[in-house]
């Protein structure tokens, strides 16, 4: 575990939009848990929720942009080792070693049921591959034990106060820790989900269209903006780089890129 294990108060307290967030973006958040994130719901329908984010993933190519874009930030490293934290559902991890000849990576999540799928899984069975049950704010590994740690559309799961810990923990085990989610929109443009639900209902099979859309929906009022991803940086470490990229481009909501890193 890191040092940084204290949460600030005004981390713990912050908004989803940063600490300058308008009374109303504040109002615009909840507290409200996605069915992915409940313990009363029975693993089947959070499965059908993982089924219907991959087959719109794949369909987005997300998965294929997502990887490109870790890849991108590996730059030459020959055998780089790779975390995958809230895997969900493994693809993400399954293109970066169909694309990177000796990269390892080892695919995790909080949920057994999904690490199991994704054990049994043709990407569980690489042999370049390593599934794990990890919990993103206490991960069980020793420090720099990963060239870069992806986080790939599921940080906003994680309140203030477990986001600190995850990117302490990243951050500790990591040279990198590059996290791909919803950007928090503006105001506005938070009513649009309904918009945007619309086409991207046709992707995914209709046993998954309810539960995906239910989290969906939280899971904007609950994204962070760029300014809360550069609060919690800062407050993990004052001296951490954190460099915003240019997001993959696919279809849907607008996402948010960045890479943190501790000063070498």
């Amino acid at each position: 575990m890191s040092e940084a294990t204290s949460v600030p108060a005004s981390i713990a307290t912050m908004p989803r939009g940063g600490p300058s967030a308008s009374w109303l973006d504040r109002q615009l958040q909840t507290n409200a848990l996605e069915y992915l994130d409940r313990d009363d719901v029975p693993d089947e329908l959070k499965q059908r929720v993982v089924t219907g984010l991959d087959v719109m993933g794949t369909r987005l190519k997300q998965h294929e942009k997502n990887a490109r874009a870790a890849l991108a930030v590996l730059g030459d490293a020959p055998e780089p080792r790779i975390l995958e934290l809230g895997a969900g559902h493994g693809r993400l991890s399954a293109k970066i070693v169909e694309y990177h000849r000796t990269a390892t990576v080892t695919v995790s999540d909080v949920d057994p049921t999904s690490v199991a799928n994704i054990a049994a899984s043709e990407v569980g069975n690489h042999p370049r591959v390593t599934t794990q049950v990890v919990d993103a704010t206490a991960i069980d590994a020793p420090d720099n034990s990963y060239d870069l740690v992806v986080f790939a559309m599921s940080f906003h799961h994680l309140p203030p106060a477990a986001a600190f810990k995850a990117i302490a923990e990243a951050t500790r085990v990591g040279k990198r820790f590059m996290v791909i989610d919803i950007k928090r929109q503006s105001v506005l443009a938070q009513l649009l989900p309904p918009i945007y639900a619309v086409p991207m209902i046709a992707l995914m099979p209709v046993r998954t269209v309810w539960p995906v859309m239910h989290d969906g929906f939280i899971s904007g009022l609950r994204a962070y903006s760029p300014a809360a991803f550069a609060a919690l940086g800062r407050a993990v470490d004052p001296q951490m780089c954190i460099e915003f990229m240019p997001s993959p481009g696919f279809f849907g909501p607008t996402s948010a890129t960045v890479v943190y890193s501790r000063p070498s």
